[in-house]
């Protein structure tokens, strides 16, 4: 049997049949164009799904489930989606819509805990039993996974690594707290930092590299600057690596867990993220001196984590 998962993003609705060795074998999908009515977005998502089984040329009557993966809070036994603020999502019974359209089995999940899930079974986890997910986007997502199964907490929340306080009193967070890792290791914060930098060094190549606009940067500005050798980019990777080794310290001082990868757009950046990083945490974390240590990698799956993880949501009901 195949299953369907569903990576709701702010860009892209991406849906994605995934078979029992968890390939993807047909994709579809829809911009999302977020300044739209929540019913509007939905009708999406649903020809999405369609898309997908008809490019990969199967019967509905081979798909056993459906997995959505969704920003925002998420109550996974109504199948509710509480709130999304980008997406003007308020309490919207997604399940029941999706059940009534497909007559198919319908699971909800957040969408960095699908990711992570993704790359805990599929990809670098590898099977592992204590398994934990960065990824480095927009903001900072994470999610758990022990014994390959989500970790949810009481209230489904678990796992938000990217609003734990890393500098007292620092940069506000868009969650209205100050010093939050996603202030400080979110791509969007790398970008401010950059651009921060450029006003005050107007010699660094990054200039040149956008073309004179500083509307242009992106997160890989400064990687690309530091491989060319310019002082400017390199004080900027060299003060954000030391800010994501902080929180990795923090996480895996309380988790300890077998592997943690990395990913996302900066996680791509490979060593010239990772190995800064590895050096901070190895002179820093509490178990130094224990036989079995966390190992630092980078996530393998790209962009399609989220949908293989929400395919596997029926594993975990």
């Amino acid at each position: 049997m195949y299953k369907i998962g569903v990576d709701l993003g702010g860009t892209n609705i991406v849906a994605g049949v995934v078979n029992e060795e968890n390939r993807i074998i047909g994709k579809g999908w829809v911009q999302t164009r977020r300044n739209r009515s929540g019913d509007e977005v939905i009708e999406d998502i649903k020809e999405s799904i369609r898309l997908a089984v008809k490019q990969a040329r199967i019967d509905w009557s081979e798909v056993s489930s459906i997995g959505i993966g969704t920003p925002g809070t998420v109550n996974r036994k109504t199948g509710v989606i509480e709130y999304a603020n980008n997406l003007d999502f308020n309490n919207v019974p997604i399940k029941q819509i999706m059940e009534d359209e497909f007559k198919l089995p319908v699971y909800i999940e957040n969408d960095a805990n699908c990711a992570a899930l993704g790359e805990a079974i599929a990809g670098a986890g590898n099977g592992v039993d204590d398994f934990i997910a960065i990824t480095l986007g927009t903001g900072v997502g994470s999610g758990i996974v022990v014994n390959g199964k989500i970790v949810h907490g009481c209230n489904d929340a678990a796992g938000e690594f990217g609003h734990m306080v890393i500098k007292f009193g620092g940069e506000r967070c868009t969650c209205g707290r100050r010093g939050c890792w996603e202030a400080y290791c979110s791509a969007t914060a790398l970008i401010r930092q950059t651009q921060d930098k450029m006003s005050r060094n107007l010699d660094t190549v990054m200039w040149d590299m956008v073309g004179g606009d500083v509307r242009k940067v992106t997160g890989q500005t400064a990687f690309d600057a530091m491989r060319e050798g310019d002082a400017a980019a390199r004080e900027i990777i060299n003060n954000y690596t030391y800010y994501l080794a902080v929180g990795i310290v923090n996480v895996i001082n309380i988790f300890q867990p077998k592997i943690l990868c990395i990913g996302g757009g900066i996680g791509n950046e490979g060593e010239a993220l990772l190995s800064p990083v590895r050096y901070y945490v190895n002179n820093e974390h509490y178990s130094l001196r224990a036989q079995n240590q966390t190992i630092i990698c980078a996530a393998v799956l790209g962009n399609d984590a989220g949908v293989i993880g929400a395919a596997l949501l029926e594993s975990q009901n």
